[in-house]
């Protein structure tokens, strides 16, 4: 199967505070899917779920830590921390141009990203949608959003300059 990338950064994809195991197999699913280099949890454990249907795990690391201050602590240099949530003066996603290296964090299903969180992201994302949608498909909506992006970037490069 080609990548979807150009090979070019990366990027990560995880859930503060999960309450349901069954959205974290499945956003697991995405990222493997999309080309994500890892996905990870912030303050909650996975437990293998039915939605792992492709034993993601075999292909594409899952990094626990226990609290926000770890995450901090242990997130790689230069890599933006952007956050998705329903807010009011977030930016919509397809307005929004992705960072070559990035950590999307999304908010737990009920409580959405912590107040610390929110604080340390350098942007908050919105799906503009008329009602709050299942954490792991809003994540597999931006890494869609993020691949589309960058293979329309990689085919604009390839054609080089219009005459």
């Amino acid at each position: 199967m080609p990548r979807l990338t150009d090979g070019r950064g990366y990027f990560g994809i995880g859930i503060e505070s999960p309450k349901v195991g069954h959205n974290i197999g499945t956003l697991w699913r995405s990222a493997y899917a999309f080309d994500a280099a890892f996905i990870f949890t912030i303050g909650a454990r996975y437990t293998k779920q039915a939605s792992d249907t492709s034993c993601t795990w075999r292909h594409i690391p899952l990094l626990h830590f226990e609290t926000f201050e770890h995450f901090q602590k242990a997130r790689p240099r230069d890599c933006e921390l952007i956050g998705v949530e329903l807010t009011p003066d977030a930016i919509e996603l397809r307005r929004f141009a992705h960072p070559q290296r990035a950590m999307y964090l999304l908010g737990a299903e009920d409580d959405g990203l912590s107040e610390q969180a929110a604080r340390a992201c350098r942007d908050i994302l919105v799906i503009p949608v008329s009602f709050c949608l299942n954490v792991a498909t809003a994540g597999s909506i931006v890494m869609y959003d993020r691949t589309a992006k960058q293979c329309r970037s990689m085919a604009t490069q390839r054609k080089g300059p219009t005459e």
